[in-house]
């Protein structure tokens, strides 16, 4: 659900507002070439642990080679994060974090674009994102969806809908295919 993120005091920013200017903030460190991503993870209105998209800890990284593989081959979104250096904002901000934390937490989520720097619409974390913010306990994620705008995602309707991997057929649970296939 898109939301406005109103002032609730003259001249206020709103508490989700706040955390989503700082995860655009994080996403400023991301070394991934592709999209800018920064995560904040939030419990009891205390920062729990941030992430930002980039090659995992005393690797080489995408900015210091200047060639992403997943542009040159013109990999679509959503597809062949294998080929990929980067470890997700969403995934460093987990890593960094104990689960006793996360559990009951939201999860605060921008995506900016390297060369504009504009918000990315229609981000939201991948499959395999969404799979660990299931198992950390994390409740709900906040996307930013365009400058003052947000959406609220319930983690427990991913669950309810099998990520939208599976599908029922004939009393059988089926994948769903990706694209292409």
């Amino acid at each position: 659900m898109a939301r406005k993120a109103d002032s609730t005091e003259k001249g206020r920013i709103t508490k989700p507002q706040y955390y989503l200017n700082i995860a655009k903030e994080v996403a400023r460190r991301s070394t991934c070439l592709r999209r800018h991503y920064g995560a904040v993870i939030v419990n009891n209105d205390q920062i729990v642990s941030t992430g930002y998209a980039g090659a995992p800890r005393r690797t080489v990284n995408c900015t210091e080679i200047g060639t992403c593989v997943r542009i040159k081959l013109g990999v679509p979104k959503g597809e062949h994060y294998e080929w990929c250096r980067a470890v997700h904002a969403e995934q460093n901000a987990i890593i960094h974090a104990a689960r006793f934390d996360m559990m009951g937490a939201a999860l605060y989520l921008v995506g900016v674009s390297p060369e504009t720097g504009e918000v990315i619409e229609g981000a939201e974390p991948c499959r395999i994102c969404k799979r660990m913010i299931i198992n950390a306990g994390i409740e709900k994620v906040f996307i930013e969806t365009a400058p003052g705008r947000y959406q609220t995602q319930l983690v427990e309707d991913w669950i309810k809908r099998n990520l939208k991997e599976l599908r029922m057929v004939r009393g059988r649970w089926l994948p769903v295919m990706p694209k292409g296939y």
